[in-house]
C-alpha cells in the first residue's frame, strides 16, 4: 500500500479489502491507495499516493463529472455510480465507484473511494445483481414520497436521495410556475455549477432543453453521451465532459406539472426495467406534489376561515371599535401580513387608527412615517384613491418599475426599498354605501407576494370590520339619544319637602344601553307627598321613551287625583286605550303627615321596606296587583302608620335579584341593611345602602328612593 506521510496508520486497512480502494484529502489528492488500486490504476514508477485523483484516473471527458461527485461527497453526501476510468495499461474500463465522506465529528476531511471494475460484465449475473440493487434503492426512495408532507421534502428526496440511489451526479426538479404556467421554475438542484441556478431559475416551457421538452411532450427524454446532447440541444451543451441525461415528465391529473432531470457520468446505457422504474418514481413524485398542493390549499383555506372566525369574535366582542380594530390588525400579523394598518376618515382627515407589526420598533416607525409622509388626498393611487373610488388597490409585486410609476419623493421610494416592501393590498371599509376608511396589508421581510385570493380575504375582513364600525357608530348615536332622553326625564335632584328628607340613588347597568327604571317625589299643595318607583322592562331607546311617557303620565294623574288606587287605575285605563307590549311595574305611595299615614298600591313591583324610628324594620305587603294594564282588575289601597323618624325605601328589582337565588333572600337582605339608613345624611346613607346590596355581576339598572319623616 502507498501512503502519504502524516495520514493515520489505520489507512492500512485498505489492503484488507478485495477491491481497489483509495483515500483522498479535501483537495482531491490521493493520500492512500491499496496495492490493488496501485496495480490497476497507477504506474509502476509513480505511486498513486500524492497525485490528484481526477487527472490521474479519468480522461478529459470524464473529469468534470468526477469533480462534481467529489464536491457532493465533500459536503457530506455519499455517492455510488458507474464511470469510465483509465487503467495503468491506458485502456478505459467501466468501473462502479462508491464514494463516501471521511469525517472527524461534523467535519468532512476526505473521501474514501472503492473501485470495482465491471468492464465486459454487462450480461452477467453480477451486473443483474447490481441492477437489482439500484432498483431496490430507487423503490425505497419512491416509498419515501408517500410520507412527504411538504414540497421541500419532495425536493430533498428528488435531488439527493434519488440521485444517490441511481448513481446520478446531478438531479434537478422543475415545476410549472403557478402564476405563469408557461414557465418552469427550478425548485431544487444538487450542488453544482452556480450558473445552473441562475440560468434555470425560471425558464419558458418552450425553451430548448431536455426538461422543457419533457414537460411539453409529456414523454421521457433520454440522451446518451455529450455528442447527442450537443446535437439535440445546442444551447444546453457545454464543456462539462461526457455525460448522459434522463428527463422524466411529472404527469399531474390534468397536465404535466414539471420534470425531473438526472445526469449520469459518461456513456450510460439504461436498462429498460430501470427506465420503467424511473417512470414509476416520477409518477409517485407528481402524485406527492399534487397531494401536498391540495393539502396546502385546504390548510390555507382553513387558516383563512379560522382567521375570519377569530376576527368576527373580536369584532363582535365590544362596541369600542377602536380597540377592537387594533386587535384585528394584530391578528393579521404575521400570518397574512408583515405590516397591517387601518385608517378611518375623521373630519375629512385620514386618521391612523391601528398599525401592527411583529417588531414593536417597526410599529413606532410606521407611526412616524405616517406623520412625516401623510397621504396626499389628490394622489391617483394610495389610501385616498381607495377612499374616493371605493375600489381596492392590489400591488402583486413592488418592483422598481412600479415604484417609478408612483408619484413619490425619491426619499420615500428609497425608504420603500430599505424596508423591503414586496407586495401590498389596500381595501376600502364600506358600510351601507359609505366608505369609512381603508385597511392595508403589506408584505415585506417575509418575501410573501399577495395573490387574488389574499385580496379577497382582505376584502372579506374589511366588510366585517366596516359593519362593526358602522354598528358601533350607530349604537353610540342611539345610546347618546337614549341617555339624553333618560337624563331629561329622571330628576336631577329630589325636591325640598317641608318636614321630610327625600333622597334617591340610581346606578345604571354595566352595559352600554340605558334601562327603563324611573322614579320621582311629588310634593302636593295640601302637604302630602307622592312617591313612586317604576320599571319599564327592556333596554335602549324604546325603554327610555316608554319610561319618559310613564313618568309623565304618573305625574299628570297624581296632579288630578293623588290617591294610589286612582293613579294606578288611571294608568291601567291608559294601557287599555293604548295597548303596548311593554311590561311596566310600579310602586306608588302617598305620605300624609296630617294623619301619620302611608297609603300605597303595588302593581307587580318589589315591595317597599320601612325603617321605624325605634330601629325595627318591616316589609310592606307583597304586590297585590299585576303589572300595569296586563289584566282587568280593580286596584286597591293599603295603609300603614308613618310617623316622625320613620323611613320608607322604594327600589327596583335590580337591588335584590341575584342569579340562582330566591327573591325572598334578597328582600331579607334589604331588611337587614335598613338600619344603615338611620344616619343623619340620608343621601349618603342611601348610596352606601345601594352599593352594599347591588350585585356587581348583574347587568341591571338599580333605582332607589327613600323618604324620612323629620317631624
Amino acid at each position: 500500500m502507498t501512503l502519504v506521510d502524516g495520514w493515520p496508520a489505520r489507512s492500512g486497512l485498505l489492503d484488507a479489502l478485495d477491491t481497489a480502494a483509495l483515500l483522498t484529502d479535501a483537495e482531491g489528492r490521493v493520500v492512500a491507495a491499496n496495492d490493488l488500486a496501485q496495480r490497476l490504476y497507477g504506474r509502476s514508477d509513480v505511486a498513486l499516493a500524492g497525485r490528484q485523483l481526477v487527472p490521474a484516473l479519468f480522461g478529459e471527458r470524464e473529469q468534470h463529472q468526477m469533480e462534481t461527485v467529489l464536491q457532493r461527497v465533500l459536503v457530506g453526501d455519499a455517492w455510488r455510480g458507474l464511470m469510465q476510468l483509465r487503467q495503468a495499461d491506458g485502456a478505459t474500463h467501466r468501473v462502479e465507484l462508491t464514494c463516501s465522506p471521511l469525517r472527524d465529528g461534523e467535519e468532512v476531511y476526505g473521501v474514501a473511494v472503492l473501485l470495482e471494475d465491471i468492464g465486459g460484465q454487462e450480461d452477467t449475473a453480477l451486473e443483474a445483481g447490481r441492477l437489482r440493487e439500484r432498483l431496490t434503492r430507487l423503490a425505497r426512495v419512491t416509498s419515501e414520497l408517500a410520507t412527504a408532507h411538504t414540497i421541500d421534502a419532495v425536493r430533498q428526496i428528488v435531488i439527493t436521495h434519488s440521485a444517490d440511489a441511481v448513481g446520478a451526479t446531478m438531479a434537478a426538479l422543475s415545476l410549472r410556475d403557478p402564476k405563469d404556467p408557461g414557465k418552469l421554475r427550478l425548485v431544487g438542484l444538487t450542488e453544482g455549477n452556480p450558473k445552473d441556478q441562475e440560468r434555470y431559475a425560471t425558464y419558458p416551457v418552450t425553451d430548448e432543453n431536455p426538461a422543457a421538452e419533457a414537460v411539453r411532450t409529456g414523454e421521457r427524454i433520454v440522451i446518451v453521451g455529450e455528442r447527442e446532447l450537443a446535437a439535440r440541444y445546442p444551447d444546453a451543451a457545454d464543456d462539462r465532459g461526457e455525460r448522459s441525461v434522463v428527463c422524466l415528465p411529472l404527469h399531474g391529473a390534468t397536465t404535466t406539472i414539471g420534470a425531473i432531470a438526472l445526469v449520469f457520468p459518461g456513456i450510460r446505457i439504461l436498462d429498460t426495467a430501470e427506465l420503467e422504474f424511473f417512470d414509476i418514481f416520477a409518477d409517485s413524485c407528481a402524485q406527492a406534489i399534487e397531494r401536498i398542493e391540495v393539502q396546502e390549499v385546504a390548510d390555507r383555506q382553513s387558516a383563512k376561515l379560522t382567521f375570519l372566525a377569530e376576527a368576527a369574535i373580536e369584532l363582535s366582542s365590544s362596541l369600542d371599535y377602536e380597540a377592537t380594530l387594533a386587535k384585528v390588525a394584530q391578528l393579521v400579523v404575521p400570518e397574512f401580513a408583515d405590516w397591517s394598518t387601518i385608517d378611518l376618515v375623521d373630519d375629512g382627515v385620514l386618521r391612523r387608527l391601528a398599525v401592527a407589526h411583529i417588531d414593536p420598533a417597526k410599529v413606532r416607525l410606521a407611526q412616524e412615517l405616517a406623520e412625516k409622509y401623510p397621504p396626499d388626498p389628490d394622489a391617483p393611487t394610495g389610501a385616498w384613491n381607495v377612499m374616493r373610488t371605493g375600489q381596492s388597490e392590489f400591488v402583486p409585486e413592488v418592483t422598481d418599475e412600479v415604484l417609478e410609476m408612483l408619484d413619490l419623493p425619491d426619499e420615500q421610494k428609497q425608504l420603500v426599498r430599505d424596508l423591503q416592501l414586496r407586495s401590498a393590498v389596500t381595501v376600502p371599509l364600506i358600510a351601507r354605501g359609505r366608505v369609512l376608511g381603508v385597511m392595508s396589508w403589506i408584505a415585506a421581510e417575509s418575501g410573501r407576494l399577495y395573490s387574488e385570493a389574499d385580496l379577497a380575504l382582505a376584502e372579506d375582513l374589511a366588510k366585517r370590520a366596516a359593519i362593526a364600525i358602522d354598528n358601533a357608530e350607530l349604537h353610540s348615536q342611539t345610546l347618546a339619544a337614549a341617555i339624553h332622553l333618560q337624563r331629561a326625564v329622571l330628576p336631577d335632584s329630589m325636591p325640598v319637602v317641608d318636614g321630610m328628607d327625600v333622597a334617591s340613588w340610581y346606578r345604571p347597568s354595566g352595559r352600554t344601553e340605558v334601562g327603563g327604571d324611573f322614579y320621582d317625589a311629588i310634593p302636593l299643595r295640601d302637604g302630602r307627598v307622592a312617591l313612586f318607583v317604576g320599571d319599564v322592562m327592556g333596554r335602549g331607546v324604546a325603554a327610555a321613551a316608554n319610561m319618559a311617557q310613564m313618568r309623565a303620565a304618573v305625574r299628570a294623574y297624581a296632579a288630578a287625583d293623588p290617591r294610589p288606587a286612582a293613579v294606578v287605575g288611571a294608568l291601567d285605563a291608559m294601557f287599555g286605550l293604548f295597548p303596548t307590549d311593554q311590561l311596566v311595574t310600579l310602586a306608588y305611595l302617598l305620605v300624609d303627615p296630617t294623619t301619620d299615614s302611608l297609603t300605597f298600591t303595588n302593581a307587580g313591583h318589589p315591595p317597599p321596606a320601612l325603617l321605624r324610628a325605634d330601629g325595627t324594620t318591616e316589609q310592606l305587603p307583597i304586590a297585590d296587583g299585576a303589572p300595569l294594564g296586563t289584566v282587568p282588575q280593580e286596584r286597591t289601597e293599603r295603609s300603614v302608620t308613618f310617623c316622625a323618624g320613620d323611613t320608607v325605601v322604594i327600589f327596583t328589582d335590580g337591588l335584590i335579584e341575584r342569579r340562582d337565588e330566591d327573591i325572598s333572600t334578597g328582600q331579607q337582605r334589604v331588611l337587614d341593611a335598613l338600619p344603615g339608613l338611620a344616619a343623619d345624611d340620608l343621601s349618603a346613607a342611601l348610596e352606601r345602602f345601594g352599593e352594599h346590596l347591588t350585585d356587581p355581576s348583574r347587568n341591571d339598572d338599580v333605582a332607589t328612593l327613600a323618604a324620612r319623616r323629620l317631624r
